[in-house]
C-alpha cells in the first residue's frame, strides 16, 4: 500500500498527488511511468507518468486528469488515503544527451510528464526552449516550475486568455524556421497535438521525439493493448516506448485505436459520478 502525503488541485479537473513509493522514487528516470491500481478487487489499472520524485523522502509526484471512473475515484482520495498498488518504474527512460538546442512542447496535462525531461536536458547542458499550450488559462500547469529550468518559455492558449493566442505549432514553427534551427524537439500531449508537431518539424528536417499515451492495461507487454505502428513495424508503448521517433509514428491509426473504449468509458464515468454523489 502507498500512502498519499499531499494532494493539490491544479485546475478544474487536473490533480497532483504526492505518494509514498520509496523503491520507485530511487530507481525512476526521466520519461518513465507507473501503473496505478487504487483497489485490488478487480480495480482498473491505469498508467501515470512520473512528474517528479524525491528519492530522499521516498515519494513520487503523479499528475492526472479526471476523465474516467478510476481517475475520479483517485481524485476523491486525500492525504492519508491509500493507493493499493503502484508498479514501476516502467518504460524506457528518455535518452538524455547534449544535443544543443532542444525545443520541448507540452500540451495540457502533457506538461507535467515533460517536467523531469526538461530538468534532465538542462542538467546535461542543453539550451531548452519550452512551449506550454492549453485551451484556456485555467488549464496551464507547471508554469513556475518550468521557468526555473527553461531558457525560454512561451505560453499559448486557444482562446487567447493567457500568453499568445495560438496553437503550440505556431511558436514551434517559428523556432524551426529560425537560423540556426533546433537540434532536437520533443512533444508530449494529446495525440492530435503530437501529430501536428511532427508535421511541423518534418517541414524543416528537425528530429522529434514523442511520448505516446495509448490504452494500456498491464504495462509489461503482455496484453498488446498499447500497440502502435512505428516505421511500419508494430511496437508496444509500454516496453518499446513510451517515446518514439515522431516522424515514424502512424498517428492516424493510433488515434483510431484510442477511441475503442469511448462508449464504455462514458458509461463508467457516469456510474462513478453517481457513486460519488456529484451528479
Amino acid at each position: 500500500m502507498n500512502r498519499i502525503i499531499s494532494k493539490q488541485q491544479l485546475s478544474a479537473d487536473i490533480y497532483e498527488i504526492c505518494v509514498e513509493a520509496p523503491l520507485i522514487a530511487r530507481a525512476r528516470k526521466a520519461g518513465q511511468f507507473v501503473i496505478v491500481q487504487i483497489d485490488t478487487d478487480w480495480g482498473e489499472r491505469i498508467p501515470l507518468t512520473i512528474a517528479d520524485a524525491d528519492p530522499a523522502a521516498g515519494t513520487l509526484s503523479l499528475v492526472f486528469q479526471t476523465l474516467g471512473a478510476t481517475t475520479h475515484k483517485l481524485a476523491a482520495l486525500g492525504p492519508g488515503g491509500v493507493v493499493e498498488n503502484i508498479l514501476g518504474p516502467l518504460g524506457n527512460p528518455t535518452h538524455i544527451g547534449r544535443f544543443g538546442t532542444v525545443v520541448c512542447v507540452g500540451g495540457g496535462i502533457g506538461t507535467a510528464p515533460l517536467f523531469p525531461i526538461v530538468q534532465a536536458l538542462k542538467a546535461a547542458g542543453n539550451t531548452v526552449k519550452l512551449i506550454i499550450g492549453a485551451r484556456t488559462r485555467e488549464l496551464i500547469i507547471f508554469e513556475e516550475r518550468m521557468r526555473s529550468y527553461a531558457d525560454e518559455l512561451t505560453i499559448v492558449t486557444d482562446d487567447g486568455s493567457y500568453g499568445r493566442k495560438a496553437l503550440v505549432t505556431g511558436p514551434l514553427r517559428d523556432y524551426c524556421a529560425a537560423s540556426p534551427k533546433p537540434d532536437m524537439s520533443l512533444a508530449i500531449g494529446p495525440a492530435v497535438m503530437m501529430k501536428f508537431c511532427e508535421k511541423t518539424t518534418a517541414e524543416f528536417g528537425v528530429p522529434i521525439l514523442v511520448s505516446l499515451n495509448t490504452i494500456m492495461i498491464d504495462g509489461t507487454g503482455m496484453c498488446g493493448g498499447c500497440r502502435v505502428t512505428v516505421g511500419g513495424v508494430t511496437k508496444f508503448v509500454c516496453v518499446d516506448g513510451p517515446e518514439f521517433d515522431g516522424h515514424l509514428v502512424d498517428f492516424d491509426n493510433m488515434i483510431i485505436r484510442m477511441g475503442a473504449y469511448k462508449a464504455r468509458e462514458t458509461e463508467d464515468h457516469h456510474k462513478c459520478h453517481l457513486e460519488l454523489g456529484i451528479v
